[in-house]
């Protein structure tokens, strides 16, 4: 196996655990890093999805409590019933558009104007979401600011919250964000960033909404990944196994560190800085395209 192929799987693996469980889009910055590594083939496409498991275990990892506990408690406990039902109910609607409607979407929206323009947009829609949580949420904030400040800002926006634990959700509550989670088969919307910040929007609290964005990304996650490989296995030999251990190996890694940063973040921060993020990179995307530079396809 050459060392140069499991050197650009490593970096690919890197990108894909740091941008899944962030709201910046992964899909968008796997294929600028593809484009730029040469891995950008039909293959490639099916690794850049592929991996998306090695982030999952990552996420399987830090929640492992919560998750064994559900499973051990689910013959005898109903919030734990509940909490799975609504995991299975959000998880739903995007299998039914995506079956649907995937093949679609890949044809006729996955072009730069849209990635750019859903970059962009996405920017726009966070920042109004803080300044409108940051209005709605009483700002009773000591003299002084410092730390002291951030945990108060953090307790009036927790107090404004309709939901403040995954167990306290509703059955309808998943089903919105179920719904919300597919508008990022739009590429470049961001799975993640369309769970969290939809959440917040529908009544969740920052915490609720990331904790769970992740669980939800695990039956999605797995599910595309499984559906790929088993839809494009033509494509794949035994001599491309090391080139998907090595990007899964390093996916794992990134995202643990990621997920574990992303939930002490968000105990004293907000979004913006993604929303910026985002702006100029969906700029980025409409530079890269309009020179040639990056081809940016499905």
């Amino acid at each position: 196996m050459d060392f140069v192929v499991l050197l650009k799987a490593a970096v690919m693996g890197i990108v894909e655990g740091l941008t899944e469980f962030l709201p910046i889009s992964s899909t968008g910055h796997l294929i600028l890093a593809g484009a730029l590594l040469g891995l950008d083939d039909e293959k490639g496409k099916v690794f850049d999805i592929a991996i998306q498991t090695g982030a999952i275990f990552a996420v399987i990892l830090v929640y492992w409590q919560k998750i064994s506990r559900t499973v051990l408690d689910l013959p005898t406990d109903i919030t734990a019933r509940r909490f799975a039902a609504n995991v299975v109910i959000a998880f739903l609607p995007a299998v039914v558009l995506g079956l649907l409607f995937g093949k679609q979407i890949k044809l006729y929206l996955f072009t730069p104007e849209v990635v750019a323009s859903t970059f962009i947009l996405g920017g726009l829609i966070i920042l109004w979401v803080e300044r409108k949580l940051k209005a709605d949420s009483p700002s009773e904030v000591p003299h002084g600011g410092g730390a002291g400040a951030v945990a108060t800002s953090s307790q009036a926006e927790q107090s404004s919250s309709r939901v403040h634990n995954v167990d306290d959700m509703t059955p309808l509550d998943a089903l919105k964000v179920g719904l919300v989670q597919c508008l990022a088969m739009i590429p470049g919307t961001s799975r993640s960033g369309a769970t969290i910040i939809g959440g917040m929007v529908l009544g969740l609290s920052r915490k609720a909404a990331t904790d769970f964005s992740f669980y939800l990304a695990i039956p999605t996650l797995i599910g595309a990944g499984a559906y790929s490989l088993y839809k494009e296995r033509a494509l794949l030999t035994m001599a491309d196994a090391p080139t998907f251990a090595v990007g899964l190996l390093f996916s794992f890694i990134s995202a643990w560190v990621c997920v574990r940063w992303l939930l002490r973040y968000i105990a004293s921060h907000s979004f913006v800085p993604f929303a910026w993020y985002r702006i100029v990179f969906g700029i980025a995307v409409w530079l890269t395209a309009y020179t040639g530079w990056i081809t940016w396809s499905p």
